[in-house]
């Protein structure tokens, strides 16, 4: 019973000195975190910048629509001026076949 108390303890302190962290493996764990804490910053970085980009985009893609839009309502404008135009036109023809048709009945 004592002999196997004696290999129990021993046992036990193996596998305490041995579970414990070594300063190497601190340090190691600590690089680690070192490296995903700069990877993190500069996804972070990254995050912000493709931000940026897209809210330009943004405002571009809006001020385009805008110019878009202005230049259809420049259009439709022409369009209906040329309309109205040719509208007078249309009448002063009619205007002058009247006139001349009453000139040659005379």
């Amino acid at each position: 019973m004592k002999n196997l108390l004696v290999i129990t303890t021993i046992l036990a302190l193996a596998i305490a000195i041995g579970g414990c962290a070594t300063q190497g493996d601190l340090e190691k764990v600590q690089s680690q975190q070192n490296m995903t804490n700069v990877k993190a910053d500069q996804a972070a970085q990254d995050a912000q910048a493709a931000k940026s980009a897209a809210d330009a985009a943004t405002i571009k893609a809006n001020e385009a629509a805008a110019r878009a839009e202005e230049a259809v309502r420049r259009a439709e404008e022409k369009e209906r001026i040329a309309d109205e135009k040719a509208r007078i036109a249309d009448e002063k023809a009619k205007q002058a076949d009247t006139v001349f048709q009453r000139s040659m009945k005379k």
